[in-house]
């Protein structure tokens, strides 16, 4: 059975839109998805469902219905997520920290005139950013807090007419590997 990648936009434990893990797996769990798992208190949940129709709508249903939350949710496969790493245009090393470069998953491209004024915008900031496809990757030299970016207030959503959900890249890699890893089943494949 396919495999999934659900990441929860603006959901935490604590603060606004408490939504605990063992809740967001039950309610996976009642959408029908199998062999289901979270991974840190951000909402990231894998997941195994037979049809890839509305995997996201399912679960920002689930929620809505079980937590009252009216809150995004993206879903890619392994093979998404394998080639969103593979892209990272900002190589990981000692000059770069992995917990300052961030991917911003988008539920769909950007219109090319979104993407355009977005890019236009970031430049006024010291940032790096680069936007491929649905993917969109920063790397905050001095930390992604709102303290420490005026990039990190910019409505992201809005510029690009798109709903998108961060992770930085310890996290996506983590991902990746819970997402592949057997665990007495079947690895994911790059077909997935």
């Amino acid at each position: 059975m396919p495999k999934y990648i659900g990441l929860v936009r603006g959901i935490n434990v604590g603060g606004n839109n408490p939504l605990k893990m063992s809740d967001l797996k039950a309610i996976c769990e009642a959408a029908g998805f199998t062999n289901v798992q979270t991974y840190v208190n951000s909402g990231n949940v894998i997941f195994d469902a037979r049809s890839p129709s509305n995997l996201a709508k399912k679960i920002e249903d689930g929620i809505r219905r079980s937590a009252g939350l009216d809150v995004r949710v993206v879903v890619r496969t392994p093979g998404e997520l394998r080639a969103a790493i593979a892209a990272n245009p900002f190589p990981v090393g000692p000059m770069r920290e992995p917990k300052r470069m961030m991917i911003t998953f988008l539920s769909d491209t950007p219109p090319a005139a979104s993407r355009a004024a977005f890019l236009a915008a970031c430049e006024a900031f010291p940032e790096e950013v680069h936007l491929e496809g649905r993917e969109l990757y920063i790397y905050y030299g001095d930390g992604a807090g709102p303290a420490r970016s005026k990039l990190a207030n910019l409505p992201l959503e809005k510029k690009l007419g798109v709903t998108g959900t961060a992770r930085n890249w310890n996290t996506v890699t983590k991902l990746l590997e819970l997402a592949t890893s057997s665990n007495g089943r079947q690895p994911a494949t790059d077909n997935d």
